[in-house]
């Protein structure tokens, strides 16, 4: 048995390029996850803003108020607010820029069969079916993945609110590992996926078998969320690579990319240049602009150069008494 790995994940890095409404089969998304909180201390208010900075102020005449430090966050807020600093997208500094792009939302639909799945632990199976026609469902090499489908005619929009996870083509429903903030709201995404061809070569019993049988195993599904929530036919229609979700096979589980932006512009930038790279078995996630963009052939011999040092390294320590050679 032999694997010939498809493009993706052969080659050592994947670029995707935004441009005008097209589809894309190669494996290639913010919103606030969580409404504001107030809490309020009889005269003192303690406000959450959105870049999680917690902000003590006291009335006029309270001298008995004491300072920020006198109150302490409870251990959930604590984790919420790492929680979403860990998720939020990383800029360069040369890249940064100061413009808060808001998302045209789309408008919610109320669905008798909605069931929020928010608070239930995962793995933990149900004691129901549910109606797959109102789901996307999103086959992978190890379970089957279900997200809501909100009624749409380009049926591209997704509620990460409600989400269940199956062994392949089985109807044994449970809630799958949730390690990022969801949306709370309608996103429209372009699906991808991210796997190989796995090529076995038979035995031959008669001479009309076939030589070889090829099989396409996904392996990861990455959502890119659809800039500003545009459909597919608006002129302006980019991705947004920034808000990329990514469903894991193995794990079964879907959690949100960390992107590392380095184009020029920020988020103020023309993000029709921006060029996404994949690394890492799809785990590193950077947007450059397009003119960084390296060659294929270039890319491939600085990856085989390393590949094929560490292997003749790996022969040559056979033949002396001594870890690592200089000569290279």
């Amino acid at each position: 048995m032999s694997t010939t790995p498809l493009i993706l994940s052969s080659l050592p890095s994947l670029n995707l390029r935004n441009s005008y409404p097209s589809t894309t089969t190669a494996g290639a998304t913010t919103g606030t996850p969580f409404p504001a909180l107030t809490f309020k201390l009889t005269s003192l208010t303690l406000r959450r803003s959105r870049k999680s900075s917690f902000i003590v102020r006291a009335d006029d005449g309270d001298a008995d108020s004491g300072g920020p430090d006198d109150y302490d966050m409870d251990e959930d807020e604590v984790e919420e607010v790492d929680n979403k600093k860990d998720y939020d997208v990383e800029y360069e500094p040369l890249a940064a820029g100061a413009i808060t792009v808001v998302d045209d939302d789309i408008a919610m639909v109320d669905s008798k069969s909605f069931m929020s799945i928010q608070g239930w632990d995962p793995e933990m199976v149900v004691d129901y079916r549910i109606n797959e026609e109102e789901f996307h469902k999103i086959s992978l090499q190890d379970c089957d993945f279900f997200i809501r489908k909100p009624p749409d005619p380009d049926n591209d929009v997704y509620d990460f609110r409600e989400m269940y996870v199956t062994p392949p083509d089985t109807d044994i429903y449970s809630i799958p590992k949730v390690l990022a903030p969801m949306p709370q709201k309608y996103i429209r995404c372009a699906k991808s996926d991210y796997g190989c061809y796995n090529v076995t070569e038979p035995p031959i019993d008669a001479p009309r078998d076939p030589l070889y049988k090829s099989e396409k195993e996904i392996h990861k599904i990455l959502l890119t969320k659809h800039y500003r929530n545009r459909r597919l036919n608006d002129p302006e229609f980019v991705l947004d690579f920034e808000e990329i979700y990514v469903i894991n096979s193995k794990t079964k589980s879907i959690t949100r990319a960390k992107v590392l932006v380095t184009a020029p512009g920020g988020r103020n930038r023309d993000r029709k240049r921006d060029l996404l790279v994949i690394r890492d078995n799809g785990t590193s996630f950077k947007i450059i602009d397009m003119s960084e963009r390296d060659d294929p052939t270039t890319v491939i011999e600085r990856e085989d150069w390393a590949k094929s040092r560490q292997d003749m390294e790996r022969h040559l320590s056979k033949l002396r008494d001594f870890s690592i050679s200089n000569w290279f």
